[in-house]
């Protein structure tokens, strides 16, 4: 978050998701990571093995904010870009 933000770029982090079902809000939904300049989600992992549920509810997270580009990222890896994955809904 820092360095996106020194770099000029607005960031929020642990941003609330609303669940939106047949006319109703759920405010106590999920959480995002960060969210830039409300238009890239990044959602971040440390993990030994990403499991296809962190892809699905990245996916998830752009669906329901309406979003088409997110990073799902796993610092738990010798090289950053072994740990990066692009996200297109």
């Amino acid at each position: 978050m820092h360095e996106l933000q020194k770099r000029g770029f607005q960031v929020e982090r642990q941003l609330p998701v609303p669940i939106r079902y047949d006319g109703l809000q759920l405010d106590e939904g999920f959480r995002l990571d960060l969210l830039v300049d409300r238009l890239v989600l990044i959602e971040t992992k440390s993990v030994v093995d990403m499991h296809p549920v962190f892809l699905a509810q990245t996916l998830s997270h752009l669906k329901l904010l309406d979003l088409h580009l997110g990073f799902l990222i796993n610092f738990n890896v010798v090289r950053l870009k072994d740990g990066l994955k692009r996200v297109i809904r």
